[in-house]
C-alpha cells in the first residue's frame, strides 16, 4: 500500500499567487505542490514562416485560440515588417484572450469579437462574417477539430504554423521523487519520456486532465490514479483532493 500524498508536481507554469485552488489543498493537506513545465512553445523564425508562402496582409480577419497565437502573430509581423491595418478584425476564443490584444492594439470593440473559450461558441460570430478571409495562427499541434469546424462551414482561411511546443529539459528532475505527477497534455507525457525513457511509475500517482492525456497515459503503459474531469470533480484540484478523501 502506498503511503499518502505528501508531494504532488503540477506540470504546469506556477501561478505566482497564493490564490489558487492548489494552494488551498497544499494548506488544508500539508502537501508540498511544486510547479515545473515539462513543455514549453518556441516561435518559428521568419524565414521558415517565410516558406509557408503566407501572406498575411491577403487576409481580412485573424483567428486566435491562445495567448500564445496573438503574441507570435504579432512578433512575427514586426520581425517581416508587415503593417497590420486598422481594418483587421480579431476573433478570439474567450474574452481574456480579447483582452490581451490590448498589448498590442488599441483596444476597439467593433473589430473583437470572442467566444466563451469554447470554439463552437466562437463559430457563431466567424458564421455572421462569411466573407472575410481569415488567418488562423497556430502551433504545430493544433487540435484537428478547429480546421474541421471551419471545413464544414465554408469558411476561407489559410493555417499559419508560427510557434511550435517542445520538450523542456528536465534533467535537474532526475533524483526528485514525487507522490503525484498532474498532467494536462499529451505533450506532458511525451516529454517525460523523452527526458527518463526508463520512467517506471510504482507507487507514484499520475494524475490526468481530459480524454486525449488519458489515452496518452494509457498508451505509455502507465496507471491513471486520478482523472478529471468527472461527475463529482470537474476541475484537476477538487480531483486530487477526491483522490486524498478517498485514500486517507
Amino acid at each position: 500500500m502506498a503511503d499518502r500524498v505528501k508531494t504532488v508536481l503540477i506540470t504546469q507554469q506556477d501561478p505566482g499567487s497564493d490564490k489558487n485552488p492548489y494552494s488551498e489543498l497544499a494548506k488544508k493537506y500539508k502537501l508540498k505542490i511544486d510547479y515545473r513545465p515539462f513543455i514549453h512553445v518556441e516561435g518559428v523564425e521568419s524565414l521558415d514562416f517565410r516558406q509557408q508562402r503566407v501572406d498575411v496582409l491577403e487576409h481580412t480577419a485573424v483567428i486566435f485560440t491562445s495567448r500564445n497565437a496573438v503574441d507570435h502573430f504579432f512578433r512575427l509581423s514586426r520581425e517581416l515588417r508587415i503593417t497590420i491595418p486598422d481594418t483587421m478584425k480579431y476573433f478570439c476564443m474567450s474574452e481574456a484572450i480579447a483582452f490581451y490584444l490590448q498589448k498590442y492594439i488599441q483596444y476597439r470593440k467593433r473589430k473583437i469579437f470572442y467566444g466563451n473559450g469554447k470554439f463552437n461558441e466562437l463559430m457563431d460570430s466567424i458564421k455572421k462574417h462569411k466573407s472575410e478571409s481569415f488567418l488562423l495562427p497556430c502551433s504545430d499541434i493544433l487540435k484537428p477539430s478547429i480546421p474541421e469546424t471551419l471545413e464544414k462551414e465554408s469558411i476561407r482561411f489559410t493555417k499559419a504554423m508560427m510557434y511550435r511546443t517542445v520538450c523542456s529539459d528536465l534533467s535537474d528532475l532526475a533524483d526528485v521523487k514525487y507522490d503525484m505527477l498532474v498532467f494536462f497534455s499529451p505533450s506532458d507525457i511525451e516529454s517525460l519520456f523523452k527526458n527518463f525513457p526508463d520512467f517506471k511509475q510504482n507507487t507514484t500517482r499520475i494524475a490526468v486532465f481530459g480524454p486525449t492525456t488519458a489515452q496518452a497515459v494509457q498508451d505509455a503503459n502507465l496507471r491513471i490514479d486520478v482523472m478529471a474531469p468527472n461527475p463529482k470533480a470537474p476541475s484537476m484540484s477538487m480531483a486530487i483532493e477526491q483522490y486524498i478523501q478517498e485514500h486517507k
